[in-house]
């Protein structure tokens, strides 16, 4: 049995990659235990609970729960049900302080994502964090990330000064589908357009500069290091699209990315292949 040590934010961290991972490591047998900024209780963001607020008429109280594009973004049938069973969890509901881990005392790392600027922020430029995830590295322990968590972990420095990523190869939530993503969000949830861009780009910078893929990218020894669905593959559109999510028993949807003790995914219809292949890892490592 492996212990297992998953960062989370105040708030607004990604429903889908945090239950669905919980509940795959915690059925093959491994221990979890959750950390957040002060010690308190974590919560998701409830946008992608419920999908209320994602269409023209979101902002408008009585007509909220009338969803229609929001049902696509949100979190799927399993993820519900598997976030709702983590509502019950003792160890969800005790969470250590992120100044009180302890990396001797964990034998993985697993960072989720999330959107919203509004608790997500604090999670990615969280200097405890990025020491945490630097040690983590350091010792070769195996490591998960998944869409923003990427960032958190392209922030973080080793001790020759550069990024932990620096020589692995990764992937992680590609322009494309942030984009996708927010082009139609800016419009449909217009009174709030930026819900879907953690960090807009700024003055002068082009298109996509502080997108995930960019920001990881150049972190990365080389371009290429960032990994995207090759063309020729088969399904190809099928894990491109953005609409299709895989399942325990489906993983045609899915690209996850694995680079030694280290495995990484874009979005969450990768998060069950995604969760099943670092649950492998750490059934694998040494004793």
């Amino acid at each position: 049995m492996a212990h297992v040590l998953i960062p989370l934010p105040h708030q607004d961290f990604d429903p889908s990659e945090v239950a669905v991972p919980w509940r795959v490591l915690t059925q093959a047998g491994h221990q979890v235990t959750f950390a957040t900024p002060d010690g308190q209780t974590a919560s998701a963001d409830p946008i992608m609970i419920s999908g209320e607020g994602l269409d023209l008429w979101g902002w408008i109280p009585g007509l909220r729960k009338l969803t229609a594009f929001g049902r696509l973004l949100r979190a799927n049938a399993v993820a519900r049900r598997d976030y709702a069973a983590l509502l019950k969890d003792q160890a969800f509901n005790a969470p250590l302080r992120w100044d009180d881990v302890e990396t001797a005392g964990f034998d993985g790392l697993l960072l989720p994502g999330g959107h919203c600027a509004r608790g997500v922020r604090v999670y990615l430029e969280s200097s405890q964090l990025q020491h945490v995830v630097a040690a983590f590295f350091g010792a070769d322990k195996p490591v998960a990330a998944i869409c923003h968590g990427v960032v958190l972990a392209a922030r973080s420095r080793g001790a020759d000064g550069r990024s932990v990523l620096h020589g692995r190869r990764t992937t992680a939530l590609t322009w494309a589908l942030e984009k996708s993503a927010w082009s139609i969000t800016r419009i449909t949830r217009f009174w709030d357009p930026d819900y879907y861009r953690t960090y807009p780009d700024g003055p002068g910078q082009p298109a996509g500069y502080m997108s995930v893929q960019q920001e990881v990218t150049r972190a990365l020894a080389r371009p290429e290091d960032f990994l995207d669905v090759p063309r020729d593959v088969p399904d190809y559109r099928r894990k491109t699209s953005g609409l299709v999510r895989d399942s325990a028993t489906d993983g045609r949807p899915a690209f996850v990315v694995r680079d030694g003790n280290y495995v990484s995914a874009r979005w969450p219809g990768d998060v069950h292949r995604f969760a099943a292949t670092f649950a492998d890892i750490l059934a694998s490592r040494p004793s």
